[in-house]
């Protein structure tokens, strides 16, 4: 069997994320971070396949698929812009995108870390910074 895709808009993935909160308010954002991860696991393994260019190839698979227009890795730090879950909030939105951010790191170190939104453009930043730490 083919391997399938589909395709979500912003404008639908924004009303799952309003459906959701609907109904556990600001405890599913811990299910979108799992959602990120299980994408970002898939992606990762892609990515190893030239582990000389991991964290390029990361950035493209994440460009190709839409979850940013462009995105920077550094060895602590993520900087994106366009991130695909960008709504106007007093929080942070991007939980899937740092879920997938949070796998790319794991599966590359091969240890635990921890990926922290420290900006969104969700607030009216210009961009969306997440820092990454070893666990």
């Amino acid at each position: 069997m083919a391997l399938r895709q589909v395709k979500i808009d912003q404008t639908e993935l924004r009303q799952i994320k309003e459906l959701y909160e609907g109904v556990m308010s600001h405890a599913c954002h811990g299910l979108f971070f799992k959602e990120g991860s299980v994408i970002g696991g898939n992606m990762a393994e892609e990515a190893l396949k030239d582990r000389a260019h991991y964290f390029d190839r990361a950035a493209r698979l994440l460009e190709e698929r839409g979850w940013v227009e462009e995105v920077r890795f550094s060895d602590h730090e993520v900087v994106a812009r366009g991130s695909i879950e960008v709504a106007p909030s007093d929080i942070a939105t991007c939980h899937r995108l740092r879920g997938i951010l949070r796998e790319f790191y794991e599966r590359f170190k091969g240890e635990r870390v921890k990926c922290t939104e420290e900006a969104c453009a969700s607030t009216g930043q210009r961009e969306c910074h997440f820092r990454v730490e070893e666990l």
